[in-house]
């Protein structure tokens, strides 16, 4: 990264409602939809497709007017991935990992950095693996990361990789960074997609491995955000550079949203292939009869779309929730809370539960010829299953720092 920094503003994307771009998400759904097999066997979407959403500006939907983006809401964005995700989840996995880190980037790194790396025509894309891992050694001017990280997601495009190291020469109380590290510092390996994943093939979640990059000191902070306990008395370097408290850089609530946002669009994608096999196929029983005009199916039908619905009302809630504290902050500041920002993650991971459980129950209701690996209910029923395996996923282990939190009780993660 070089030494200088200039106010350079990118050249914006077009001047696009809300509602325009949930159209455009609805127009390309056939196209996502008719590419499924092939994204998910080279492991993520086609140049193509990359392309349409560059072009269109989905990457830069979060990002800071400043640097020619939208500075759209958090729920505004995630309702735009549900419908992307609708048409691929796994894809939608991808894309909302991908273009989620520039709120990353807007809200914690410095001026000089984001004059930088968002530069004169605003691109950024990177994946963020949160949780520490490599070797992390300091140096004069910066640190040498070395190291292999798991599960990038977003990577396939990437502009940028960011990784959460410690320091191994800071023993336990060595806090965590993370690493802003540039395409040509690392190397993407050859280990997603196909056969090889249960699901989420599409999704672009390769490793990357790192041989002792030098990264400046500038461009590596502290990764506090994720842990929802920074001091943000005087705000963050995003919201003294952009004026928005929706760069205020608390990480738990849009790290699982991240997640959730695409698992909904599986269930909504869920019930499409249900709607049309019940109103395509004679009852089993019956012949005379199509499915859907079956009490049984019928209720399987609209006890998944109540699931779904619920799942996307909790995250739309929760994420217009924190936009009115971040603006109390604005207004007092008063910090949110750890205990809110836990509570928020815990009310994410029972929408994302709901939204599997919408998915497996459709599975399970809609016949064994569903479950060849060419049909479209199997390809959801596996990428929902990704998510149940996920670290961040697991509700029963994580009620525990819910309880924590309201009690006054500290949380040892915050150890970290």
């Amino acid at each position: 990264m070089g030494q200088t920094s200039t106010h350079v503003t990118a050249a914006p994307v077009a001047d696009r409602t809300v509602e325009e771009y949930l159209e455009l998400a609805r127009d390309i759904r056939h196209k996502l939809r008719a590419e499924q097999e092939v994204s998910d066997s080279q492991g993520t979407y086609s140049p193509a497709m990359h392309h349409w959403f560059r072009e269109h500006g989905f990457y830069r939907l979060l990002q800071p007017r400043r640097y020619g983006g939208h500075e759209m809401s958090l729920g505004d964005f995630y309702r735009v991935m549900i419908e992307i995700s609708q048409g691929h989840p796994a894809l939608g996995w991808s894309l909302t990992l991908a273009a989620g880190h520039a709120l990353t980037l807007a809200s914690h790194w410095p001026q000089a950095v984001q004059d930088e790396v968002f530069g004169s025509d605003g691109h950024f894309i990177a994946p963020h693996r949160a949780f520490p891992g490599g070797t992390c050694t300091r140096v004069e001017g910066g640190y040498r990361v070395s190291g292999t990280f798991a599960y990038c997601t977003g990577v396939t495009y990437s502009t940028h990789a960011i990784v959460t190291v410690i320091d191994e020469h800071a023993g336990a109380a060595g806090e965590p960074l993370a690493c802003l590290v540039p395409r040509a510092d690392f190397c993407i390996l050859n280990d997603w997609g196909g056969s090889e994943i249960l699901g989420m093939r599409a999704s672009g979640s390769n490793s990357i491995r790192l041989d002792d990059v030098f990264v400046p000191e500038r461009a590596a902070v502290p990764f506090a955000g994720f842990y929802a306990n920074q001091n943000v008395s005087d705000g963050t370097p995003g919201t003294r550079l952009h004026g928005n408290p929706l760069y205020l850089g608390y990480l738990m609530l849009p790290y699982h949203a991240n997640l959730l946002a695409p698992v909904i669009g599986a269930a909504r994608a869920a019930l499409d292939e249900y709607r049309e096999l019940i109103e395509l196929l004679p009852h089993p029983l019956d012949p005379s009869r199509k499915r859907a005009e079956d009490v049984q199916y019928q209720r399987a039908f609209g006890q998944a779309l109540a699931l779904t619905d619920a799942a996307e009302a909790t995250l739309l809630h929760t994420c217009e929730q924190h936009q009115r504290l971040a603006q109390r902050w604005c207004e007092t500041r008063e910090p949110i809370s750890v205990a809110h920002n836990v509570r928020a993650w815990g009310a994410l991971q029972q929408a994302g539960r709901q939204a599997c459980e919408a998915v497996e129950l459709l599975f399970r209701t809609s016949g064994t010829s569903q479950a060849r690996c060419d049909t479209r209910m199997l390809r959801y029923f596996s990428d929902v299953a990704m998510y149940r395996g996920h670290v961040g996923a697991q509700w029963e282990s994580f009620a525990t720092y819910v309880g924590r939190a309201e009690l006054g009780i500290p949380l040892e993660f915050l150890e970290l």
